[in-house]
């Protein structure tokens, strides 16, 4: 059965990266500013995002191609985050999936226009989509709630204004519910949004997106303190060095897999509600152990 969800996974794969490899061919070059946002955008990653979108899009009973230019709207913007967060103002990074950041190949105010274009443009693809205006309309709303102060960045504020001290818990659940809980949360209920979903389909798919979420950052903070720059392909321990409480520093790295298991149990409780939720707990698991 695993194999099957990694074929669904290479399939979804490569409908995404076709997807993102077009979106800007078409476009007038402005100096190098669109060769700045391919940089990012066709980087490689894991793609969780996107394959939330098109696979709930189809836990729903929808069509996950229907769904692309939403799942391709999500990983703009997530890409846009990870331009900006690894600036010199934030977290001054170097290296972002195994190469250089976008910021030390195109300079600052490249990679600041490169993630500003990036963000603009995941609306545009929102309207590309092949579905009931409503939809789109109720797409719109939930991506840009999930990005903005409300979200995405309202968690990034929180995060650069809690270094050099420590925070409690319950601050730092809030921080990592909206900086990187809030996207991934979107990015399921886009694909529900997409395929019609019902009132009950939303709450089960928003409760278990939500748990990955948390299950994702937590993992996340773990593998900065156990795993090596050439496995994850960025920088580690930059958490440490910038003064930043993490979930490792809250609870210690047993304290954090108990959580994790914890937070995978509930989001496979929630998605079972559905009747084939079998790529969606494979992949709650998978992420609840990835090494990088």
């Amino acid at each position: 059965m695993e194999k099957g969800f990694t074929e669904v996974m290479s399939r979804d794969h490569a409908m995404i990266e076709a997807c993102l490899a077009s979106a800007f061919s078409a476009e007038r070059r402005h100096a190098n500013l669109q060769e700045a946002m391919e940089y990012s955008l066709l980087a490689g990653g894991k793609r969780i995002r996107p394959v939330l979108t098109l696979e709930t899009c189809r836990l729903c009973g929808g069509d996950p191609e229907a769904a692309l230019p939403f799942a391709c709207a999500v990983e703009m913007v997530h890409t846009y985050s990870l331009i900006h967060d690894d600036l010199p103002a934030m977290d001054n990074d170097d290296l972002r999936r195994g190469r250089l950041t976008n910021h030390r190949v195109y300079g600052e105010a490249t990679a600041i226009l490169a993630g500003d274009a990036l963000l603009t443009a995941a609306f545009e693809q929102l309207t590309k989509a092949k579905l009931p205006a409503d939809r789109i309309v109720k797409a719109a709303e939930c991506l840009s709630k999930a990005a903005g102060s409300a979200g995405m960045v309202g968690g990034q504020a929180l995060d650069m204004a809690g270094e050099s001290r420590t925070l409690s818990l319950e601050e730092l659940e809030l921080l990592q519910s909206l900086k990187t809980g809030a996207l991934i949360s979107a990015a399921a209920v886009l694909g529900c949004i997409a395929a019609g979903g019902s009132v009950k389909q939303l709450e089960l798919v928003s409760a278990y997106a939500q748990a990955l979420g948390r299950a994702f950052q937590v993992r996340d903070d773990m593998l900065d303190v156990t795993s090596s720059k050439e496995e994850l392909g960025k920088s580690v321990g930059s958490d440490r060095v910038n003064g930043k409480s993490t979930f490792v520093t809250a609870l210690g790295l047993e304290g954090c897999a108990a959580l994790v298991e914890e937070l995978t149990r509930q989001a496979v409780e929630a998605i079972s509600g559905f009747d084939s939720p079998g790529f969606h707990i494979w992949l709650a698991e998978q992420m609840a152990c990835r090494n990088k």
